[in-house]
């Protein structure tokens, strides 16, 4: 099937590992033009590796998502280098694990920056170029605890439950401009971050990350242009969230 967007540009988040690598082979993979990033050099360089040696054109910047300023810079990283920017891919790392009553504030609002403001700055700066180009595609990545909380993920539950909250009323702003704005929701996948949470023991199916990007590059997609305010859950019907 081809989606259409072969030769556009993407910003993709977070994407030197974990599902935000996984999205950037998929997006890669469909001919899109690729400015990633990431905070660990070693895991950055080699992505940017792997992406060139499959032919993608690919642009890597060190940097931290949750930095307020970061958004900005990627969006213009993108537009000064490829002239254009077509795709957002908004992702950043996961807070700690824990129940509800065991953080203070400092903990949730550290959470909400990370997991609601990282991806509300990433709209807010790709808006003015996408709106001049009537195209657009914004595909947050959240959780399948928006769906379904999980009892020992309550930073997550909260923060991502917001960010829901805030695209669900953005992609209502959106209508008839030719930009969606979506959300993509993980369930346990195969990553690192599973397993430093103990998460990927005990038999636990887990799905595979390359699935996860291919579902965000087609949410990413020219086929996708009638889509837009949804949540799509991948978690192999942990959430059963029909």
């Amino acid at each position: 099937m081809d989606l259409g967007i072969e030769g556009r540009v993407a910003v993709v988040a977070a994407s030197s590992k974990g599902l935000g690598r996984a999205v950037a082979d998929a997006l890669g993979g469909e001919g899109v033009r690729l400015v990633i990033s990431g905070r660990g050099q070693e895991a950055l360089a080699s992505a940017e590796a792997a992406l060139r040696s499959s032919g993608t054109e690919v642009i890597a910047v060190q940097c931290d998502v949750t930095d307020p300023l970061t958004p900005e810079h990627l969006v213009a990283v993108a537009t000064d280098h490829f002239g254009r920017l077509d795709i957002v891919v908004p992702n950043a790392g996961g807070p700690p694990p824990g129940g509800a009553l065991e953080f203070d504030d400092d903990a949730i609002l550290k959470a909400i920056q990370a997991n609601l403001l990282t991806s509300v700055r990433f709209v807010r700066a790709s808006l003015p170029h996408l709106r001049a180009a009537r195209w657009g595609r914004i595909c947050c990545i959240a959780s399948s605890t928006i769906a379904q909380a999980s009892p020992t993920l309550a930073l997550s539950n909260t923060a991502r439950t917001g960010l829901w909250a805030w695209a669900k009323t953005a992609a209502a702003d959106l209508r008839d401009t030719g930009i969606t704005l979506n959300l993509a929701c993980p369930g346990y996948h195969a990553t690192d971050r599973m397993i430093e949470l103990g998460l990927a023991a005990g038999g636990r199916p887990m799905g595979d990350p390359s699935d996860f990007g291919k579902v965000v590059a087609f949410l990413c997609s020219q086929a996708a242009a009638n889509l837009n305010g949804a949540r799509i859950v991948v978690d192999g019907g942990e959430s059963l969230a029909l």
